[in-house]
């Protein structure tokens, strides 16, 4: 996975990368090992940052029925450029969200899922204190908070803390509408691209492929490409809950 990011960022550099990333992948290069790089960052603390959380879903998807495995995944594939414990817990909190939302798909369950059930299970995985008072604002805020309160007390920036729980309020928030919760994320500001990315991934396992707007959908880079990964993503999962 980290020589995929280098060859990624080497062949299109202009992408947009903040500068973390790549020192990481000029110190991988330099014959660093993966797992110690992205250490060297901030001071030798690692980046506490949400580009991690960001790319995480797919983890969250093979192994929603895993939490143990997920957390494991999830950890190492934040470690590659995102070393900090709040940024590895952040993209943990983003996979086990998005293993929710799938498992409340799969529910039988008439009404879809409950926003305090999810809530609750996830304070049961969260290993993290800042992460919990987060989630416990969530639940505070989800009846009748304005915008502004949701940015001042659950967050909209670049930590990983301070939009991971952003992205799981903007999913309960608009719980039964994809699109509303996409854009409501955007209507916050601050870090709006990668907020969005993951409420989408999160509103999106538990929604599926026909509601994203068919406008939407075409205008996607590569969209061919990355709905072939998908499919090839649920064949492994089916090949292994069959095993």
């Amino acid at each position: 996975m980290a020589q995929t990011f280098i060859r990624h960022y080497d062949e299109e550099p202009w992408r947009g990368y903040a500068s973390g990333p790549p020192e990481v992948f000029r110190w991988i290069k330099s014959g660093v090992p993966w797992r110690e790089a992205s250490k060297r960052l901030f001071g030798g603390v690692g980046s506490l940052g949400n580009g991690a959380a960001m790319r995480v879903a797919p983890i969250g998807l093979l192994c929603y029925d895993d939490p143990q495995a997920l957390r494991s995944m999830a950890y190492d594939s934040s470690q590659i450029t995102h070393a900090h414990e709040l940024g590895k817990e952040g993209v943990a909190i983003e996979a086990y969200s998005v293993a929710v939302a799938v498992k409340g798909a799969l529910s039988s369950h008439q009404n879809g899922i409950d926003t305090e059930e999810v809530l609750v299970e996830l304070r049961k995985f969260t290993h993290s204190d800042v992460y919990l008072r987060k989630l416990d604002r969530i639940g505070e805020l989800l009846s009748q908070a304005s915008r502004s309160r949701v940015q001042r007390e659950i967050g909209n920036g670049v930590e990983a803390s301070s939009s991971v729980p952003t992205a799981i309020y903007c999913f309960l928030h608009n719980l039964g509408n994809f699109k509303e919760a996409l854009l409501y994320a955007v209507s916050l500001g601050g870090d709006t691209d990668t907020i969005a990315a993951m409420t989408g991934a999160i509103s999106g396992a538990y929604h599926g492929l026909k509601v994203i707007p068919e406008q939407w959908r075409s205008r996607l880079e590569q969209k061919d490409y990355i709905e072939s990964l998908a499919e090839k993503l649920w064949n492994m999962k089916a090949m292994r809950t069959a095993l």
